[in-house]
């Protein structure tokens, strides 16, 4: 059974006035559509990747435990969603936006970012980020899963953005996806080694409380293998304090703030 994966389903078909609109929109057999909601049956990987697009969710969002999944469509999907994915490149020159994507191809999958976190002075902020295509675009998102507040439930901050490669350097700017209340741009320093597996740079954005602090942190992206299961790896995510035997120290050592800029990078020979 997919109790979870059906779940969740139930709960996106409820922003439409039925669920037969659902399959008509789809494209989905109304029979086997029921089966899916019932639980007994998962659709095949090109199946979900359509459902998914319909809905504005991520496959590893739609599989996450229905507790988890409900903050993240707190907002009616095809309100939130559709403007996000129209407007992906604001005021970007055309011709910037080609140069930007070209060599981008090598960076898509999931990474695990590091960086001392904003809000929670002494802690690191572990967050899942993926990237992927969408068309000629490089788009991404990336997930926070934070602990919880006296006794409630974990929640999630969700950001949305477009990623880009320019004259040796990645910039990826997003957008808080939920609340709209918070835009964050990273410059990362490429990767000349063949396999992609760490990345380091500088995020600016603004602490997530009543101050907004902005603040500028360094930051650290540790590509995942392919292997690795969505669950796994949001189960990863959330706050660590600096000593936290596991993590990484050549991790811990990247993100400190007293590191001149670069100088990790290049000390370290990491790509």
């Amino acid at each position: 059974m997919h109790d979870d994966f059906a779940a969740n389903l139930r709960l996106l078909c409820s922003y439409y006035r039925s669920i037969a609109e659902v399959c008509r929109r789809l494209d989905i057999n109304r029979a086997q559509f029921n089966r899916y909601l019932s639980g007994r049956y998962k659709p095949a990987d090109h199946t979900m990747r359509r459902i998914c697009d319909f809905f504005g969710v991520e496959v590893h969002e739609i599989l996450l435990p229905h507790e988890d999944f409900q903050p993240l469509v707190r907002l009616r999907p095809e309100e939130r969603e559709a403007p996000a994915r129209q407007a992906t490149s604001p005021g970007i020159p055309a011709s910037l936006l080609d140069k930007g994507r070209q060599g981008m191809s090598r960076y898509l999958g999931c990474y695990h970012e590091y960086y001392l976190a904003m809000s929670q002075p002494g802690q690191v902020l572990c967050t899942l980020v993926c990237l992927e295509r969408h068309g000629d675009d490089i788009l991404y998102q990336r997930t926070e899963r934070m602990p919880p507040i006296a006794g409630g439930r974990s929640c999630h901050n969700r950001y949305r953005g477009m990623a880009l490669l320019l004259t040796d350097r990645l910039f990826l700017v997003d957008h808080e996806s939920l609340n709209g209340h918070e835009i964050t741009q990273t410059i990362l320093f490429p990767s000349f080694k063949s396999h992609v597996s760490r990345l380091t740079g500088l995020k600016l954005g603004v602490a997530d409380s009543s101050e907004r602090m902005p603040c500028c942190v360094r930051v650290l992206y540790e590509r995942l293998p392919d292997t690795l299961g969505p669950r796994q790896a949001l189960a990863r995510c959330g706050l660590y304090p600096l000593d936290d035997p596991s993590l990484d120290p050549q991790i811990v050592a990247a993100i400190r703030n007293d590191v001149a800029p670069g100088e990790w990078q290049f000390r370290a020979r990491y790509p």
